[in-house]
């Protein structure tokens, strides 16, 4: 079809951005981002040369020198045994921000991990995982400490490590939270059915959402560290030998009458280093939110991808099953049932009794109103139903080999997760929803060829810019270098297309590809279809609710109602010779054909252009 030039469907949405600075430039553009760094760096750069550079050593001690002022000979002064401030303050900051290091690693150490595995796969590690953090956060964190402390000694690094146990609580939940507000994300499912495995799906989509507020959390957790630190010193629970900033703050209040700034220095020093973390941690938070990519891939990480894509190709896989099936059909459903697991207890069936086969080089469709259960039923093929959801009736067979068998109490079935991605492939309803917001397209369509095909990634760039062609795109380098957001819905659409047939799949699912877009572009993606069908030979599955969709491609059309298959068979026959009444209704609602209204036609109440129109 060719595409008037006025319409521009498949244009970027204003041009795409310049490529700004890293996280760091980032960081340091934020004026108080960049005074937050410098002082943390000044303090950290003190502590790492302070055997070095102290004026004295931090436990020398002149006691005719005691509670002098700051001078020339003692910058800040002297303490009640005639040491010197400044080099006891240098000294003390080894072991306190080590000691928040050693907190906030605890924390992170044990609640990343499992906050990612509970909020993703859920199940019966999430329910202890949640128990568990139920009983820590009861405990009162500093009574427990108190009590780690008499019992376990008076060591900083105890304290630290059972204070970090303690904070991964709320660091899980959140962690959780946050996971279990994304693991539905149609991106999240776009990337399950391009192939990509759980752990990927993990590391590089859930994490990206996990990490502007584990930032801010970590850093507070820093802050919050050095507080309780120098809160244990200041009630005398640390090492006495030890120089630290809270043992300090409790000499200082022991002579505040005497000599003030004793407990002004180390307290302006916790205050500040308290303060720059948490304004850091905010900074790095914008800067991570307004970053144009999650991060680039390194050297090692491409090495990594070569590795798996080599040992893609020694293990054998799904895709490696010979392509004639063993059965009649490419796909066959028989007698699936779909039920839900009520909180009550109860069964809730959705789907009774759909069959369906598709057969190479022919579009099935599934029409019927929404909720009659189209798109559950495709769900179902794909592996894709959601938590609660079960089978228990029925099977799915592709290429000979089910996928589902309800039927037989013995199991038989081949993981779906073999053939998604590889031979079956997937184009949702929703475009820029199934879009990762952090990667680019290009990225998000080389790396399910890198991993599915075992090809090189210029190999995997060379076959996305061909595609992108394929597809209509008229410049493809630019959209590959484009984000989600940086394309209209239209070009969204065909990107999805052009990723789910470059692994050159047997069957594509399409729910309702063309639901939101407009009627022009609609036009376009069927016709595409259609070519690609041809093109491949594959059989494509199209689930839609519009008649007028069924007519423009599918050869047979299966019609769906509360659940159950009402009607089926040639689309031609089935539209001009329905046999149901409700196949009747739904083509009865179809506009095309009707009298328009025409109530704004005429300025004449009685009109008969307004009586037509009432």
């Amino acid at each position: 079809m060719t595409v008037p030039d006025e319409v521009s469907f498949d244009r970027p949405v204003g041009p795409p951005r310049a490529p700004r600075g890293g996280t760091v430039r980032r960081v340091l553009r934020n004026p108080l981002g960049a005074f937050a760094s410098g002082f943390l760096l000044l303090v950290i750069l003190a502590a790492i040369l302070a055997p070095w550079i102290s004026p004295y050593d931090p436990n020398f001690s002149e006691l005719s020198s005691a509670f002098q002022g700051p001078s020339a000979e003692h910058l800040l002064g002297t303490d009640s045994a005639g040491r010197d401030i400044l080099s006891r303050l240098m000294i003390g900051a080894q072991s306190t921000l080590l000691a928040a290091a050693l907190a906030a690693s605890v924390a992170v150490l044990i609640a990343l991990p499992t906050g990612l595995s509970a909020g993703y796969f859920g199940g019966w590690f999430d329910s202890i995982a949640s128990w568990s953090t139920n009983v820590l956060m009861s405990l009162p964190a500093i009574i427990v400490l108190l009590a780690a402390s008499a019992s376990l000694g008076k060591s900083v690094w105890i304290s630290m490590t059972v204070f970090g146990i303690l904070m991964s609580a709320g660091l899980f939940r959140l962690t959780r939270t946050t996971v279990r507000a994304v693991r539905n994300e149609l991106y999240v499912d776009a990337a399950r059915v391009a192939g990509v495995g759980d752990l990927s799906i993990v590391g590089r989509h859930v994490l990206f959402a996990v990490r502007a507020p584990l930032v801010i959390q970590v850093a507070l957790l820093c802050g919050v560290a050095i507080s309780i630190q120098a809160g244990l010193e200041f009630l005398g629970l640390g090492e006495p030998a030890v120089p630290t900033w809270g043992a300090m703050l409790s000499e200082g209040f022991l002579n505040i009458y005497t000599a003030p700034l004793l407990a002004f220095w180390p307290g302006l020093i916790i205050s500040l280093t308290v303060g720059s973390f948490i304004v850091l941690g905010s900074a790095i938070r914008d800067a991570l939110e307004d970053a144009p990519t999650a991060s680039a891939r390194t050297r090692k990480q491409a090495e990594r991808a070569k590795t798996i894509a080599r040992a893609a190709e020694s293990v054998p896989e799904a895709s490696e099953v010979p392509r004639e099936s063993a059965g009649n059909h490419l796909l066959e459903v028989s007698g699936l049932r779909i039920s839900y697991t009520e909180p009550s207890g109860a069964q809730k069936t959705v789907v009774q009794d759909f069959s369906c086969h598709v057969d190479r080089g022919e579009v099935v469709g599934i029409v019927g109103e929404s909720g009659s259960g189209k798109s559950q039923s495709a769900f179902a093929i794909l592996g894709l139903l959601p938590d609660g959801a079960a089978i228990d009736h029925g099977f799915v067979r592709f290429a000979g080999q089910y996928l589902v068998d309800a039927t037989s109490e013995r199991s038989k079935t081949t993981r779906i997760d073999s053939y998604r991605g590889s031979r079956i492939a997937y184009v949702p309803q929703e475009p820029m929803s199934n879009l990762d917001p952090n990667f680019t397209v290009g990225h998000q369509l080389i790396r399910p060829m890198v991993k599915v095909l075992g090809i090189s990634r210029a190999e995997a760039k060379k076959r996305a810019l061909e595609l992108l062609a394929t597809v209509g795109i008229r410049d493809p380098k630019r959209t590959m270098a484009a984000y989600p957001f940086e394309i209209s819905g239209g070009m969204a659409q065909r990107v999805l297309i052009a990723g789910a047939v470059s692994c050159k799949p047997d069957l594509l699912i399409a729910d309702e590809p063309t639901t939101a877009l407009d009627v022009t572009v609609q036009a376009d993606v069927l016709a595409l279809l259609r070519d690609l069908r041809e093109e491949l030979n594959m059989g494509v599955l199209l689930v839609t609710h519009n008649f007028g969709v069924v007519a423009d491609i599918c050869d047979r059309v299966v019609v769906m109602k509360s659940g159950a298959v009402v009607e089926h068979g040639d689309v031609r026959a089935v539209l001009t010779a329905p046999k149901e009444g409700y196949t009747r209704e739904l083509l009865s609602s179809v506009l095309e054909g009707k009298p328009p209204m025409t109530l704004l036609l005429s300025d004449d109440p009685g009109s008969p252009e307004r009586e037509a129109g009432r």
